[in-house]
């Protein structure tokens, strides 16, 4: 049984940092190649961070330079650390883990946890 566990949000100034986590149990987090996701309020889920089972990483243009994605394949542990956060960053944050079709930020993921929020005054 795939679970997807999202912890870390919470409410911080523009300009402040959060470190979001995501424990996934059921699989190995090595196996699959695992993506953090925001939804805001009204507007469409889009895509964050990626990083495939070798390590590489893709990020949006909206976040590069001041998110990073990072996992710990040991504890089975994804990690987004997020700074210089802006307003705009307010969301419902998802960790998704299992590429089924696609690539990168384009996947199509198979598990997804509940999400945790941020939101940046």
């Amino acid at each position: 049984h795939v679970q997807l566990v999202e912890s870390g949000g919470g409410s911080v100034q523009s300009g402040g940092s959060l470190r979001l986590f995501c424990a996934a149990s059921g699989f190995t987090a090595g196996t699959y190649s695992m993506a953090w996701f925001r939804q805001a309020v009204g507007k469409e889920r889009e895509g964050v961070a990626f990083i495939d089972t070798s390590g590489t990483t893709t990020y949006a243009d909206s976040v590069k330079g001041r998110f990073t994605i990072s996992k710990d394949n040991a504890k089975n542990h994804l990690y987004l650390q997020m700074n210089m956060l802006k307003p705009d960053d307010t969301a419902k944050y998802y960790c998704a883990a299992h590429c089924l079709r696609g690539r990168g930020l384009a996947c199509v993921f198979g598990y997804w946890g509940q999400g945790t929020q941020v939101t940046v005054s």
